[in-house]
C-alpha cells in the first residue's frame, strides 16, 4: 500500500470544496416559551462525520473514496462560518453573532443553528422540519489529505478553513464532486502511467533476453 503525503500549495487563491454525503442528515428542533408557542427555532445535525469512505466518483468500474480523519477539524479556522441554503443567498445564522454552534467529538463535526432571527431562517426551518430538506453540506479548503493509491482512497488530514455549512436540497455529488473529481482524476493519470512504465519495462526486459 503507498500512502503519499499531499499539501495543498493552492490555498491562495481559495479553492473551496464542498461535500454532502447522504448520511449526513439535519432535523429540526425548538424550545416552547410561554403558552406552549415556539420561541427559538434551531436545526442541529453533522455537517461532517470521521472515518467513513465515501464514493465520490466511479471510472472504468473503479470507485474512488474519500473520507475525513478524526484530527481534520482540529486546527481549522471556524472563526467566522455561516449558515444558509444551498451555499447562497441570505444568511440565517453565524458563528460571530452566536446564532451558529460548530463543535467536534467522537463522530464528527456537529452542527445547531437558531433560525428564528430572519424570515428566511424561519421559512427553512419549517421545511426542514416538514421533511422537505433532511441534507447539509459545507465548504471548506483541503491544507493537507493523503491518498491510498491501492485502494483508491483520499484521506481529509487537515482542514484550513470552513466557510460555511449549508441546507441542501440538490442531489448529492452534483456540486461536491467536481473538486474531488478533478483530484481523482489526477491520481488516475499517475497510476496510469505508473502502469505504462510497468508494460514498458516489461517489453525491455523481453527484448533483452529474446
Amino acid at each position: 500500500m503507498t500512502i503519499e503525503i499531499v499539501k495543498n500549495d493552492k490555498l491562495k487563491r481559495e479553492n473551496r470544496e464542498f461535500r454532502q454525503f447522504k448520511e449526513f442528515e439535519i432535523r429540526a428542533s425548538d424550545s416552547k416559551g410561554e403558552g406552549g408557542q415556539s420561541k427559538e427555532l434551531y436545526v442541529e445535525g453533522y455537517a461532517a462525520t470521521y472515518n467513513e469512505p465515501t464514493v465520490l466518483w466511479e471510472y472504468d468500474g473503479i470507485e474512488y473514496k474519500e473520507q475525513i480523519d478524526d484530527k481534520a477539524f482540529n486546527e481549522a479556522d471556524m472563526s467566522d462560518v455561516i449558515f444558509n441554503y444551498n451555499h447562497s443567498g441570505k444568511v440565517m445564522a453565524r458563528t460571530r453573532n452566536k446564532t451558529l454552534e460548530l463543535k467536534t467529538d467522537s463522530k464528527g463535526l456537529f452542527i445547531r443553528a437558531k433560525l428564528d432571527g430572519t424570515e428566511e431562517g424561519r421559512k427553512l426551518y419549517e421545511e426542514i422540519k416538514g421533511g422537505y430538506i433532511d441534507r447539509m453540506s459545507f465548504a471548506f479548503t483541503v491544507q493537507e489529505s493523503s491518498y491510498d493509491s491501492d485502494n483508491h482512497i483520499r484521506t481529509i488530514r487537515k482542514i484550513k478553513k470552513i466557510y460555511d455549512v449549508s441546507a441542501v436540497d440538490i442531489p448529492a455529488y452534483d456540486t461536491t464532486s467536481i473538486s474531488a473529481r478533478s483530484f481523482f482524476e489526477l491520481e488516475r493519470e499517475k497510476e496510469h502511467k505508473v502502469l505504462e512504465n510497468a508494460e514498458l519495462r516489461k517489453k525491455l526486459i523481453l527484448k533483452t533476453y529474446l
